[in-house]
């Protein structure tokens, strides 16, 4: 039980930091959030875990499919703030651009015979 707690409030802890660096140094939480430190402590948890190399590479091969699909998203944020008015009709935006874009890639990457 210890250990999930740790995972926790390891994993949570990033969050908090960036959030926080964010309201005093945007660029340097930026440069920080734009790191894959959820993808590292996924891969850190998952080995620990399980010590299967192989299953950290197929994993590490599906989020780099994956992150493609999410990137329009920090492109467009500023211009959907924008334009929609605000935070929240920009982000349920962005998500449901996000949703559609991972849809498209799943049926891509088939197509291309590409396995995850």
């Amino acid at each position: 039980m210890s250990y999930y707690l740790i995972k926790l409030f390891l994993s949570a802890g990033v969050i908090v930091v960036v959030t926080e660096i964010a309201k005093r140094n945007n660029a340097a939480a930026s440069i920080i959030h734009s790191l894959p430190l959820t993808s590292l402590l996924a891969f850190i948890w998952l080995y620990t875990e399980t010590k299967d190399s192989a299953l950290i590479g197929r994993h590490a091969f599906g989020t780099f499919w994956f992150v493609l699909p999410t990137l329009p998203m920090f492109v467009l944020m500023p211009l959907l703030i924008r334009k929609l008015g605000g935070f929240w009709p920009a982000l349920i935006t962005g998500i449901i651009l996000t949703v559609a874009l991972y849809a498209l890639t799943m049926r891509l990457l088939k197509l291309a015979g590409v396995e995850l």
